[in-house]
């Protein structure tokens, strides 16, 4: 076979071109300490890369998910604290004026203003915000939950976020559970009468419901007959029938309050006694709901622990695959620089003769 003087110059020309791109690939891995810079270095373990990635960021937002729902939380149990301890402290303000051994008609006025203090910290506590938010006021987090009456005009629904791949959890208690009673269940769990809405004809479901059960208090509080006399006066003063540890119903925690307010002014003992019962049940009905956001703590506690232990995982994974060996790397470089020095040694040899040395 002729080797052509074009034939040795392609073959040399190709050498140099390999060489010196090996060089440059080695080079750069040295450089950035990454073995794949680029899918072409290895499609599939390029791919593998990607995955670990976005598995990463995913749980990294899911992490900061959680810390804003860990706020929330633990913001609305130091809150239902403090209302717990307001309301032992109303009860023992009505255990100690509910019989004429402890009290009397003056001991009794002067009770009363404590127990207003009481009703107004209570309100307070109701309409209280974490940065911009109210904590209970539902999905209506920019309106004030409550008024000085008691009146709520937030929702029923939760403020749900995603901790995990199709997994949420909700954020905040509304006020109207809390304060008013709603939707504690027969097993003592407070929870959402409705779901929260995903797409627009759960939206439309959920409005329609929402409307319903709106008529439907009205109609209640329309029949409602009062039948006892200062403490019954506000319309808002309606108790639930059913304790929320035996049945589903709950308290008015504000009406509780605010009659034994009035019996106390009125010098009622049966109704500072009937009071009684009814504190009874509101502690009940706090400490649950401070039980259902404590078991939403330690859910979103877990949750982050397995994230955190995730994010590590994802990061080993694709530094296994990447991430490039500095001795290898090294190694290779000088070998390649032997190779290239070699390349150009033997190709100025090879090329060396030309049609000038024969013309002379």
């Amino acid at each position: 076979m002729r080797i052509a003087d074009k034939m040795a110059f392609n073959q040399v020309n190709q050498n140099l071109t390999k060489n010196r791109s090996d060089m440059a690939d080695l080079q750069n891995q040295a450089a950035t300490q990454k073995r794949i810079n680029k899918p072409s270095d290895d499609p599939l373990a390029s791919a593998r890369v990607l995955t670990a990635r976005t598995e990463e960021r995913g749980n990294t937002q899911f992490i900061k998910n959680i810390n804003n729902a860990k706020s929330f939380l633990e913001f609305s149990d130091q809150s239902l604290s403090e209302l717990t301890e307001i309301l032992v402290r109303a009860k023992e303000l009505a255990v100690s004026q509910s019989n004429d051994a402890s009290g009397n008609e003056e001991s009794r006025m002067v009770t009363a203003s404590e127990v207003e203090q009481i009703y107004n910290q209570s309100i307070q506590i109701g309409n209280r915000k974490l940065g911009e938010r109210y904590i209970f006021g539902g999905q209506k987090t920019q309106t004030t939950p409550f008024n000085q009456s008691g009146d709520y005009f937030g929702n029923d629904s939760d403020m749900k976020i995603q901790t995990q791949k199709d997994a949420f959890v909700a954020m905040n208690l509304p006020g109207s559970k809390v304060f008013l009673g709603r939707g504690l269940g027969g097993d003592g769990v407070v929870r959402a009468q409705y779901e929260t809405p995903t797409d627009v004809e759960s939206l439309k479901n959920f409005q329609h419901q929402e409307i319903q059960r709106q008529e439907q208090n009205e109609l209640i509080d329309s029949n409602y007959l009062e039948t006892r006399g200062p403490a019954s006066e506000r319309r808002s003063s309606r108790l639930d029938k059913q304790d929320p540890v035996t049945g589903s119903g709950g308290v008015n925690l504000f009406s509780t309050l605010k009659n034994l307010e009035i019996s106390m002014r009125t010098n009622d003992k049966e109704g500072i006694q009937d009071a009684l019962d009814t504190l009874d049940q509101a502690i009940s009905q706090v400490v649950l709901a401070r039980s259902e956001v404590g078991s939403r703590i330690m859910a979103v506690n877990n949750t982050m622990d397995s994230l955190q232990k995730a994010v590590v995982d994802n990061k080993v994974t694709a530094s296994q695959l990447e991430d490039a060996d500095a001795f290898q790397v090294i190694s290779d470089i000088n070998k390649t620089d032997s190779t290239l020095k070699a390349t150009l040694e033997t190709s100025g040899k090879l090329i060396q003769p030309s049609l000038l040395d024969f013309l002379r």
